[in-house]
């Protein structure tokens, strides 16, 4: 029987060697039992999402970017069996994407959470050099203190960045500087085959394209230069509610058309009681905001739009003028506009308070089946019919995002699939259905297989009417992806052929079947 194991320097080529070796028996931790099993392979084995399970036979901790090195170099010279390996960052993936069966899951946590700031003199840009398993949260505490910040963010920061770098990195900033993936200018990362290359927009361009939303295919990203520009001190947060859809979008529109004034832009839809409060748990404002929901046979749905004006603390700006010049031109429900003052840091921490709220009541660590599209402008007030077609607002546990973006903010050339615009269009949306099933309140595994099925219509019905684009995407099949990266396939597999031939890396994926080796056709 072979034991799952926490690898270091010492043990990693005898760990190599067990795994290759055709007399191994591979037993999954889940039949341990009360036996001696290491906590961290039963992490490697979960993710936030609680649907797959999926068992490493081993876990790397890495000292070292040259560890994972070492590990990808053998296996990808050997001829012995078939390995595979996942990065895995803070456990943050819905369906097992950093997952690797019976392989080798590398945990990016144990790297050393290096951060060095360069702060830049007149006409010279900012950076922070951050290893990639280190979080955003981390990074944000030490630019603090230089008065310095990344410009785009994700919601939620107890993430790793080289995590978000692989996928794309979004938020309310997105609009006004691009996802995360459009503000690195610089990256260290281990090939498939092994290989440790420094690659930039001017240097190996083609792998640092490659890598950035690359879905952990390619290499694993061990270090990333993040472009930083001077923080605020406070940040007036806003939101407003709207009983119209069309006036909601119009208005988010209008926002994400003066990055001048605005800084930050999202949205929701307020279904019922639940999303209303549990949207509000970090917004430090009392909101008198007591709408009527109709009933279970005539529901009546809200939305709200949320956005943010940073304020420097300068003399010469006002910035309750900047938002009162902002909300006049607004439409929403009259008197039911709310704004409040935070510190930057509690503003970008904000779920970090919903999440303290969730563990104490035992809601955090349930299943999460997330869906997560972006949406072209022309069609997302289909999106919103076809959703509520099949969600039952007197029941849905969670938060659903609506809120736009700028298709000019986003590099063309990495691997990020977005919709086809079919025009000269620059809005698109991002639609994010943010879903609990809490199995000790009745959602048990049929309940949520149902709800795994919903969504999966209504992601397989929006890409078909729609021409929607999953992000954080899971397709069940290697058609499937086909399918998702269309016209952009072709280059994705030369990519993959290039960067790991073998199919070592990211089997969580699904994207390429696991085992497979040689090139793949295109």
């Amino acid at each position: 029987m072979e034991i799952a194991m926490v690898c270091t320097r010492v043990n990693l080529l005898i760990l190599i060697l067990s795994l290759c070796s055709p007399y191994k028996f591979i037993q999954s931790p889940m039949d341990f039992g009360p036996l001696n099993l290491l906590p961290t392979t039963i992490a490697a084995s979960s993710d936030f999402g609680r649907i797959l399970f999926h068992s490493p036979s081993a876990v790397l901790k890495p000292q070292s970017p040259r560890d994972i090195s070492l590990l990808l170099s053998f296996l990808s010279a050997s001829s012995l069996g078939k390995v595979t390996v996942a990065a895995r960052g803070a456990g943050h993936s819905i369906h097992g994407q950093a997952q690797a069966l019976d392989g080798i899951v590398v945990e990016m946590r144990s790297l050393p959470a290096e951060i060095e700031l360069h702060k830049g003199g007149e006409g010279d840009v900012s950076y922070a050099d951050v290893s990639g398993g280190a979080m955003w949260i981390e990074l944000l505490e030490q630019s603090l203190k230089a008065g310095l910040a990344p410009r785009s963010w994700t919601d939620y920061l107890y993430i790793t960045i080289g995590g978000t770098l692989s996928n794309a990195g979004i938020s309310g900033q997105t609009f006004k500087h691009g996802p995360q993936i459009s503000n690195v200018l610089q990256l260290e990362v281990v090939t498939g085959r092994g290989e440790t290359v420094t690659c930039s927009p001017t240097k190996n361009a083609e792998l640092f394209s490659a890598v950035l939303g690359g879905l952990g295919q390619f290499g694993i990203i061990t270090r990333a230069r993040i472009l930083l520009q001077e923080a605020p001190q406070k940040v007036k947060w806003v939101r407003a509610f709207y009983d119209d859809f069309g006036t909601f979008t119009k208005d988010q529109e209008l926002l994400v058309s003066m990055p001048d004034m605005v800084d930050y832009v999202e949205g929701f839809i307020v279904l019922n009681e639940q999303s209303l409060h549990s949207s509000s748990i970090a917004f430090p404002a009392n909101m008198d905001f007591s709408p009527d929901f109709g009933t279970k046979g005539s529901p009546k749905i809200y939305y709200c739009i949320e956005f943010a004006v940073h304020d420097y603390q300068r003399k010469n700006t006002n910035v309750e003028q900047v938002v009162e010049a902002i909300s006049v031109q607004m439409s929403h429900i009259a008197s039911h506009l709310y704004s409040v003052e935070v510190s930057y840091f509690d503003f970008l921490n904000r779920v970090r308070m919903e999440e303290m709220s969730l563990r104490s009541s035992g809601l955090w660590e349930v299943h999460h089946p997330w869906l997560n599209m972006f949406v072209p402008k022309a069609g997302i007030r289909d999106l919103r019919d076809l959703l509520m077609d099949n969600i039952s607002p007197d029941n849905f546990e969670g938060l659903i995002l609506i809120y736009p973006l700028l298709r000019d903010k986003w590099g063309t050339n990495t691997s990020v699939v977005l919709p086809d615009s079919g025009s000269t269009e620059q809005v698109m949306y991002v639609v994010g259905i943010l879903r609990s099933a809490n199995p000790d309140e009745g959602c048990s595994h049929h309940c949520l297989q149902e709800l795994l099925r919903r969504h999966r219509h209504i992601a397989d019905t929006a890409g078909v009417r729609i021409g929607a684009k999953q992000y954080l995407a899971h397709h069940p099949t290697p058609a499937g992806w086909h399918q998702h990266f269309g016209p952009r396939w072709e280059r994705f597999v030369e990519r993959k052929n290039r960067f790991d031939p073998l199919s070592i890396l990211g089997p969580g994926q699904g994207i390429f079947p696991k085992g497979s080796t040689g090139v793949y056709a295109s």
